[in-house]
């Protein structure tokens, strides 16, 4: 696991928010919510473990501000969403045609979710390949005044003049832990972000301590990073929970 594009400014040590992809699964109850409690009282319970989650329903329904302003509502002062774009952008359309579909995103993020809002994440189809076309095509696209970040699901991507014509846009190199996928911590922006998806086991496989570690020390190590966004998507069997506790206990961060 490499660490790359490292800043010769040493900063603070980064301020982490560690939480999981999504918290709406049945499949936690009993492992981590209580057989009787009702699923409209699951965020109330994921709040008093972690300060942070990455919207992912909005990937499969466009977001509605009404949503989004419960979720603002609901939550402590303290609390940042993370946003997944519409797989209608970013997978069925790959940034054709999008200007209209991107404006109503962002104003209905920034106007659900206000000072809570983090960063915006645009997870790219596995199909999608390295060109210089889609990469102009999809910096192009994103609005600067946003912190976005970008997941590559195709290996072609991790390039170095990529991490850098990203970062010349302020646009964040998604890092993830993903079995068909590099591993590396990519710090290519004061902002970073890295995604645990499980492995060898898709969504379900737990991580070793000493991985984690991996992670925690290649982040520190850029010597830049003022925010790291970390979240876990292996969700089957309640795993994204036991390892989003131990990397707040490995980063020192509170919940």
């Amino acid at each position: 696991m490499a660490t790359l594009l490292p800043n010769p400014k040493p900063a603070a040590a980064p301020t982490y928010h560690i939480g999981c992809s999504g918290f709406h699964y049945r499949h936690w109850r009993g492992a981590f919510y209580p057989e009787k409690l009702p699923q409209g009282r699951w965020f109330e319970l994921y709040q008093q473990h972690f300060r942070t989650l990455e919207l992912n329903v909005t990937f499969y329904r466009f977001p509605q501000l009404s949503a989004l302003e419960s979720w603002h509502q609901q939550s402590p002062p303290d609390f940042r969403f993370s946003v997944k774009a519409p797989r209608l952008i970013t997978h069925y359309k790959q940034f054709h045609d999008c200007a209209q579909l991107l404006a109503d995103f962002y104003s209905a993020v920034q106007e659900g979710l206000r000072e809570k809002l983090g960063p915006v994440l645009f997870q790219l189809p596995p199909r999608l390949t390295y060109s210089e076309e889609r990469l102009a095509r999809i910096t192009d696209s994103l609005y600067p005044a946003f912190r976005n970040a970008v997941e590559f699901r195709h290996p072609s991507w991790w390039l170095g003049h990529v991490y850098q014509e990203l970062a010349r846009r302020r646009i964040a190199f998604v890092g993830q832990s993903h079995p068909a996928l590099p591993d590396e911590v990519v710090p290519n922006t004061q902002l970073l972000y890295y995604r645990f998806h499980g492995t060898p086991e898709l969504y379900k496989s737990p991580y070793p301590e000493e991985f984690l570690r991996r992670v925690h020390q290649n982040i520190e190590a850029a010597g830049h990073v003022q925010e790291a966004y970390l979240y876990f998507n292996n969700d089957i069997d309640a795993s994204a929970i036991g390892d989003a506790r131990q990397m707040l206990a490995l980063t020192g961060a509170q919940r």
